[in-house]
């Protein structure tokens, strides 16, 4: 994997934000697996060790914008959007975390071979998923690492209230809404917030069905993951805003039955780190995959 971020050309000229995504879409392959009473949509790009990239609440693929180009360099690149979320259906009722695990178990069971010993990383919201789903796949994946994870059981910090979008705003004022929302919550610094970055954060809200906030609270992390018997990673933003009260007391909560754990965390980055420091963020994941490569 080269050190150059392969989005960057894209990112310096004239494309619209919606053509930028289109361009990272383009040569992906879409295939789905069941879901509800509809279906789980995944993108597949580049050839190698799959690696499944699960985004977070009321997101989508494009969460991993800055990591599919370069990490399809190297690995068969998996991108899902959760049940109820971005391209896929509801997962089936009761619509809770658990059940959006076994929807995304079943997907990574159908297309990925078990042998292939997938890396799984994710996001936020898509960590506490993606612990449900592994219950179910244990020995198909070979390593999981989380970023910005919640449901670790660890207090909430203080309260922030979010911007929301009002019936009757203009556009500009719907993208302010969203730029708001990137400040209080996604990134350290305001000055990093791009137009792409709010065409995500609108375009993701605009068609998030499943709200996951409520379920940041319960701690099924921590009581699920320790039996998740394969190795465990973590890298973080080291200013990330939900990290409360440190990443590293993140970190130790994952220990308490994961000892193994291998760290990175990125520095000068909040929650949505991989998109604020893409070149950091991809040198540490690339750095814990090959620690815990099998």
């Amino acid at each position: 994997m080269t050190e150059n971020d392969p989005l960057a050309d894209l990112l310096s000229g004239d494309l619209s934000p919606a053509a930028i995504v289109a361009e990272v879409a383009a040569d992906a392959e879409v295939l789905t697996t069941p879901c509800g009473d509809g279906n789980l949509v995944w993108r597949r790009w580049g050839k190698g060790r799959p690696l499944v990239l699960v985004h977070g609440g009321s997101g989508s693929w494009t969460h991993w914008i800055k990591q599919i180009p370069a990490f399809k360099q190297d690995y068969e690149v998996w991108a899902v959007d959760m049940p109820g979320l971005g391209d896929s259906d509801m997962p089936p009722v009761p619509q809770i975390p658990s059940n959006c695990g076994t929807m995304v178990a079943l997907g990574i069971k159908a297309l990925i071979p078990r042998e292939a010993q997938a890396h799984v990383v994710a996001f936020s919201f898509g960590a506490h998923v993606s612990t449900h789903a592994l219950m179910h796949l244990q020995d198909y994946v070979g390593d999981f690492t989380l970023t910005g994870a919640a449901a670790l059981g660890l207090p909430q910090g203080p309260g922030k209230e979010y911007p929301r979008e009002q019936e009757g705003m203009t556009e500009e004022e719907r993208m302010a809404v969203h730029r708001g929302l990137l400040e209080v919550l996604m990134f350290k610094e305001p000055a990093r917030i791009d137009p792409l970055a709010v065409y995500l954060q609108s375009e993701n809200i605009r068609r998030a069905r499943f709200r996951s906030r409520p379920f940041a609270r319960i701690p099924e992390i921590a009581q699920f993951l320790p039996e998740v018997r394969i190795p465990v990673k973590a890298v973080w933003g080291g200013n990330d805003q939900t990290a409360w009260p440190s990443v590293e007391a993140r970190y130790d909560v994952i220990r308490q039955g994961h000892p193994e754990l291998i760290t990175q965390t990125v520095p000068d980055a909040g929650h949505w780190v991989m998109y604020e420091q893409p070149d950091a963020y991809n040198r540490a994941l690339k750095e814990v995959l090959s620690a815990s490569s099998v």
